[in-house]
């Protein structure tokens, strides 16, 4: 099941904290980046599904070396629509987000300024979709958005630009 079919799956389930309010809130959050920073949608978008690679390979080494315990309360502390830079060092070694932040500026033509501002905004962003998973009032709980997340077929590719798109549609924006 691919990962916005998992978190419509959590959305219509009222043991699980998704809401369509939560989708819409992380919709309006990337394109409030985009404008902010003079950025085309559709770039910020790409660098979000790049960040959403990285940060599917952090977490599954998170997992494999603290257990999905751990993974749950870094997507649990640092999952939001604000900026947050403590997630990228949380997460990220130093070459990582240099590696990160080239193929952003590959793929979108950004410039280094406006991806090292992004960045600490799109991490959360890409946290708080995995969020919408959570079983209300037990964040320990198995989360299946998480787990889809981290357990896709391999092939390198989280493509949450179409995973936002599909999100516009359901939200009809």
């Amino acid at each position: 099941m691919s990962i916005f079919n998992q978190i419509l799956s959590a959305i219509d389930n009222p043991e699980r904290e998704a809401s369509s309010n939560q989708l819409g809130n992380i919709l309006d959050t990337v394109q409030q980046v985009s404008g902010s920073y003079q950025a085309n949608p559709d770039a910020v978008q790409s660098a979000m599904s790049i960040v959403g690679n990285y940060t599917k390979s952090a977490l599954q080494q998170q997992r494999a070396q603290g257990g999905t315990a751990q993974v749950n309360q870094l997507v649990n502390q640092f999952g939001g629509t604000r900026a947050n830079s403590q997630i990228l060092s949380a997460l990220f070694s130093n070459s990582q987000i240099r590696e990160m932040m080239q193929q952003i500026n590959r793929r979108t033509g950004l410039n280094t300024q406006t991806i090292q501002a992004i960045l600490p905004i799109l991490v959360p962003l890409v946290l708080n979709l995995l969020k919408t998973g959570n079983k209300q009032g037990n964040l320990r709980d198995n989360n299946p958005v998480v787990n889809s997340f981290l357990d896709s077929d391999g092939d390198g590719d989280v493509d949450l630009t179409d995973a936002m798109n599909m999100a516009y549609r359901y939200l009809g924006r």
